[in-house]
């Protein structure tokens, strides 16, 4: 009798917390009052025989009972396997190593994906809210963290602590609202709901891959370097992490089946702030009907397009040398859009170097450009620079009817341009020594200013005291720019 009397209690406990244990074999189970019909039925019925969730001794399982925090922590550390051997005392006043579901909340917590309240609490046996729940759930399941959702829901549209998370649920399916356009976040869960929600939320979870910093020593990571080629084969999202809980991530989320490349920045362990680079060529295929993301580090660099913007005719021909006159094109394939009055051009190119491109336009106009491309091992692309050639530069001040004084405030100006003026006018000519770059600053004795807006806005307006030149290069390529030197707008 003692020993059934101890069975019948044991079979109560685990019952009415949710059990954690296998000793309530479910498999051949059926709850009185869980049919078929009901919505969480098969939810309910996985997961007892799971042995994640049970019933009570009467044969029902109570599926309109609300479920507790300490309930709710104690299931998903068990549905996330979560070792609750060595755990870090989280501190809760309300939860002491006596409570069934310490080590469970402690596991947890430590994880940073349960906190408390203000008060220092953690409520274990306070009624688990729909909103907390969210929370949980993509925290505890890695879910991935995709912000760009519409929000659907009015009542969350200023909740600070749960809207994201509320986002990511609904968009993965896992619950919708209580209505169309409201969420209920502070309505208590059910036994009946949690089991439905937690289900769902292991069915809708992607297969994808998460990067953590220490992965690669680092302390943060800092950037996910954005690469157009990826568009649509993979999500790739950035997750800050918690100091003290958690450490910033990577998600990766294969979309489709193709390859792709993944480039990501982080500061080290050490705590230096040089920048390190990881690159990764991204593999994803269909392997039993999921697909499978896979990463493989490597050093390549890819071809990378030489770009030149808003050119003033439609180019017929380019032809490329080497800065020292070695042909190596005399018709360089290339693309070509047309914006309006302007058109952009643009071609590959595949090794560093210094280079020169001749364009040459249908109107029968030619010009030159300097082209810089550098090698970036910690990039899969060359870093380039352009710069059209123009030795020289005329500036004529209209915004005055009179003549203006001007001096010359940068030292040296003659090493880096030859600034003249014609007799008597306000036109300024510029000419590169070809000695050295840089700029030269030159200060006007008055204060000049124009409107550039309609006449309905008299204090919408420009102005000026002065010009600055500044004189680049690239190998033999010079490029002279003569522009006003504007005020800072107040």
């Amino acid at each position: 009798m003692r020993k059934k009397l101890l069975l019948g209690l044991g079979a109560l406990l685990l019952a009415g917390s949710l059990p954690l244990s296998g000793t309530f074999a479910a498999s051949n189970e059926r709850f009185s009052d869980v049919p078929s019909s009901k919505h969480f039925a098969e939810a309910v019925y996985d997961l007892a025989e799971r042995n994640i969730i049970g019933g009570y001794p009467d044969g029902t399982f109570k599926p309109g009972n609300s479920i507790t925090r300490g309930q709710a922590a104690a299931i998903i550390a068990k549905m996330i396997k979560l070792d609750t051997t060595n755990v870090k005392n989280p501190g809760f006043k309300d939860v002491s190593k006596a409570n069934g579901y310490y080590k469970a909340i402690a596991a947890l917590a430590e994880k940073g994906v349960i906190g408390g309240y203000e008060d220092g609490r953690f409520g274990p046996n306070d009624p688990i809210k729909r909103g907390q729940m969210a929370s949980i759930l993509v925290k505890a399941f890695d879910l991935p963290r995709d912000g760009n959702i519409i929000n659907p829901f009015k009542d969350i549209e200023y909740l600070q602590s749960h809207r994201g998370n509320i986002l990511i649920i609904y968009q993965l399916g896992i619950t919708s609202g209580t209505s169309p356009d409201t969420f209920s976040p502070n309505a208590a869960i059910t036994r009946g709901q949690a089991a439905k929600m937690l289900k769902a939320t292991e069915e809708a979870k992607p297969t994808m891959i998460t990067l953590k910093a220490s992965d690669f020593n680092w302390r943060l990571i800092s950037e996910i370097v954005y690469d157009k080629s990826n568009d649509g084969l993979f999500k790739s999202i950035q997750v800050a992490g918690k100091e003290g809980y958690t450490e910033d991530r990577v998600q990766l989320v294969p979309l489709k089946e193709g390859t792709g490349k993944l480039n990501i920045a982080g500061l080290p362990s050490n705590g230096s702030y040089e920048m390190e680079y990881k690159k990764y060529n991204v593999t994803i295929k269909k392997v039993n009907g999921e697909l499978k993301l896979t990463l493989e580090e490597t050093d390549d660099i890819f071809p990378t397009a030489v770009q030149f913007y808003f050119l003033k005719e439609k180019v017929q021909n380019i032809s490329l040398t080497t800065m020292q006159g070695e042909k190596l094109s005399d018709s360089v394939t290339f693309k070509q859009e047309e914006l309006g009055n302007s058109f952009n051009v643009w071609f590959d190119i595949d090794k560093p170097g210094q280079y020169i491109a001749t364009i040459r336009f249908e109107g029968g106009k030619e010009e030159r450009h300097g082209i810089d491309v550098k090698q970036n091992d910690d990039r899969f692309y060359y870093e380039i620079k352009t710069l059209k050639e123009n030795p020289s530069d005329v500036y004529e001040e209209t915004a005055t009817s009179d003549l203006i004084k001007h001096i010359i405030r940068t030292k040296d100006a003659e090493q880096i341009a030859i600034i003249t003026r014609d007799p008597g006018t306000n036109l300024f000519r510029v000419k590169a020594t070809g000695q050295k770059e840089g700029t030269i600053i030159i200060d006007y004795d008055r204060r000049l200013s124009e409107r550039y807006c309609e006449a309905i806005e008299p204090e919408c307006y420009s102005a000026w005291t002065g010009l600055y030149v500044q004189v680049q290069r690239i190998g033999s390529i010079v490029n002279v720019d003569i522009r006003k030197d504007y005020e800072m707008d107040h």
